[in-house]
C-alpha cells in the first residue's frame, strides 16, 4: 500500500518507519524544513525520536502534494487542535472516498468534537472511511520494535482488515474493533487521567493512591464514553484501560510527566515551555470538562485537574477533595 503519514512527531515517525518495514511505499509529510533537511542528511528524526535510522523505503516531504500522490491511506498524527485545519489544506489533493486514519489523541478545543467527528464536519463531503488507532504504545518502544499491542477502531469492514494487515508484524499486533467512538475516547479521556496520577506521584501519595485514581479514571472514561454512544466495553480493551494503565505508569509518558512536575511544585507555563512535544491531556482536560457539564456526566478527575491546570488550585488539595467526595456504592 501507498501510505501517507502527515505529522513527524515520535509517534508519527514511528509508524512511518513500521509501515516502511512492512514493505508498503511511505511518505512521511513534515511542516518545518529543518526537520527534512535532518532527515535527509542523517536518515534520522533527531527532533523526535533520536537513534532510529530510518528505512530507506520512508521518503520524507514537506509538500503536501508529494505525500499525498495516488495514496491509498492518508494518516493524521499532527496534534488534535491543528487537525482540522490540516485536513482543510489537503483536502483539495483528497480522492473521493478516501481512506483516513487518525493516530492523534485528543479532542477539539473549541467545538468539543471527536477526531471522527472533525473527519465528517470538515471531508464528510468526500465520503471518507475512516479509522481511529489507539492503545498502550509508546513511540520510542515501537520504534526499537519491542512488542505492542493496538486497537484499530473502524466501522467500515474491509478497510479495517486492510490496515490490520498493513500495519502487524511480528512486534506490533492490531486488534480491529468496529467501536471507533470507543477507540478515540479512551485515546483522549487517558490522558487526564495520566496527568491526575503524575500529581498523585510528584506528592509521593503512593501507590494506593495512584491505583485508586486508574481505577476510578476508567470508571469516568466509561461513563462519559457511554453518554457518547460508545461501547463500555471497549474501555476494557487496549484503547482503554490497556492505554490508561500505560499512560498512568510509563516513565514516558509525557501526560504523566507534566503531572509530577505539577505536584512538585512547577506551574504549568514552565512545564510547557521546556517540552519538545506536545501533551495531549492539557488541552484535552478543557474540552472533556465541557463535554461532561453539557452531557450532564459526572467527572470528579477531569473537573479537579482542569481546577489544578487552569485556575492553579493546589494539588494535594485536589487529590484530598476526590477523596473527601460523598460516599456511594461502586
Amino acid at each position: 500500500m501507498i501510505f501517507s503519514v502527515l505529522g513527524g512527531g515520535s509517534w508519527g515517525t514511528a509508524l512511518a518507519d513500521l509501515l516502511a518495514h512492512n514493505g508498503h511505499d511511505v511518505r512521511l509529510w513534515l511542516r518545518k524544513q529543518e526537520l527534512l533537511d535532518e532527515i535527509e542528511k542523517n536518515r534520522e528524526n533527531t527532533w523526535y525520536l533520536p537513534g532510529l535510522t530510518l528505512h530507506e523505503k520512508l521518503r520524507a516531504t514537506t509538500d503536501y502534494g508529494v505525500a499525498l500522490e495516488n495514496t491509498d491511506c492518508a494518516m493524521f498524527v499532527v496534534p488534535s487542535q491543528f487537525f482540522r485545519g490540516v485536513l482543510q489544506e489537503v483536502k483539495p489533493l483528497l480522492p473521493e472516498r478516501p481512506a483516513i486514519l487518525c493516530a492523534n489523541k485528543g479532542i477539539e478545543l473549541e467545538t468539543m468534537c471527536t477526531m471522527s467527528e472533525v473527519v465528517e464536519q470538515t471531508v464528510g463531503d468526500l465520503n471518507p472511511r475512516y479509522a481511529m488507532l489507539s492503545g498502550p504504545s509508546f513511540a520510542q518502544e515501537v520504534a526499537r520494535r519491542m512488542p505492542a499491542a493496538v486497537a484499530l477502531g473502524c466501522v467500515h469492514k474491509r478497510l479495517g482488515q486492510d490496515l490490520q494487515d498493513a500495519f502487524s508484524n511480528d512486534y506490533f499486533r492490531v486488534y480491529t474493533n468496529p467501536d471507533f467512538k470507543g477507540v478515540e475516547l479512551g485515546g483522549a479521556i487517558k490522558n487526564i487521567i495520566a496527568i491526575a496520577a503524575g500529581i498523585a506521584d510528584g506528592l509521593d501519595f503512593g501507590t494506593n493512591a495512584r491505583a485508586a485514581l486508574i481505577t476510578r479514571g476508567l470508571a469516568e472514561m466509561s461513563r462519559l464514553g457511554k453518554a457518547m454512544g460508545a461501547n463500555p466495553a471497549t474501555f476494557m480493551g487496549l484503547a482503554g484501560m490497556g492505554d490508561l494503565v500505560l499512560t498512568c505508569t510509563g516513565e514516558l509518558s509525557r501526560n504523566r510527566q507534566v503531572g509530577l512536575s505539577l505536584g512538585k511544585g512547577r506551574k504549568l507555563p514552565d512545564i510547557l515551555s521546556q517540552m519538545k512535544m506536545v501533551a495531549e491531556g492539557v488541552k484535552t482536560t478543557e474540552a472533556v470538562r465541557d463535554l461532561g457539564r453539557k452531557l450532564k456526566v459526572d467527572l470528579p478527575i477531569t473537573e479537579n485537574v482542569y481546577e489544578v491546570l487552569y485556575n492553579g488550585k493546589d494539588p494535594a488539595l485536589a487529590v484530598r477533595e476526590l477523596m473527601a467526595r460523598d460516599l456511594k456504592d461502586e
